[in-house]
């Protein structure tokens, strides 16, 4: 994956802030993953080694742009089928590598620090975006608990997320992300839809042309 592990000093972390105005269930904490970026870096590298990044169908046949694994006692999956959790990779049949420590680290005190404590995912996906990827507006809820916060980490190029309302049809707010940010919601803000808009071109001092994002739940 060319994870190279330099410093990186582009942003620098700043408090807590509303995600959108409005709403105090979902967060904002810019640069707050900059500390831990060699950990998450390192960490990533044995993920992919061992459960390498796949472009998943969705249940109705279209191949997924982003490229997705697993770290943790469940990965998150989507075939004909349809979208769940599983224990086993089923690329492999062998288990998803386990949370590095640093990954469960930053997703609890990110969920701290947005007021959700006591978090403890049993689910990270990790997603590739190259330049064109996205994600369109879904909800997350393939999950058994609802109570529990989502935690979005941002990995190299910049990106805009999309959150919207409660319906596919509410317009979507357009947030900047960069390097380091991470994206707290839950609470009342739990199931609103969001998505990820294409990637534009670019190079990153530490990814390339690519940004990974860190997605962490409680699945059971």
């Amino acid at each position: 994956m060319n994870l190279s592990l330099f410093d990186d000093d582009d942003y620098a972390a700043i408090g807590p802030a509303p995600l959108v105005p409005g709403t105090t269930a979902s967060t904002l904490l810019r640069g707050f993953a900059l500390p831990a970026v060699t950990q998450l870096l390192q960490g990533l590298d044995a993920i992919v080694q061992a459960a390498p990044l796949r472009h998943m169908a969705t249940p109705g046949g279209l191949r997924m742009s982003v490229a997705m694994s697993n770290c943790g006692q469940l990965g998150w999956v989507t075939d004909a089928r349809g979208y769940r959790y599983v224990r086993q990779d089923p690329a492999s049949s062998e288990p998803w590598p386990a949370m590095p420590p640093g990954f469960l680290q930053l997703a609890q005190d990110a969920a701290q620090a947005a007021g959700y404590p006591g978090f403890l995912p049993d689910a990270c996906l990790v997603n590739r975006y190259l330049p064109g990827a996205r994600m369109a507006l879904h909800q997350d809820k393939d999950e058994c608990d609802f109570t529990a916060p989502i935690v979005s980490v941002s990995l190299g190029l910049p990106a805009t997320f999309l959150f919207g309302g409660n319906a596919r049809s509410d317009k979507a707010v357009r947030i900047a992300l960069v390097h380091g940010d991470v994206v707290v919601w839950g609470g009342a803000d739990r199931l609103r839809f969001h998505g990820v808009a294409p990637l534009k071109d670019g190079e990153h001092a530490l990814l390339g042309s690519q940004r990974i994002n860190l997605t962490f739940r409680k699945a059971l």
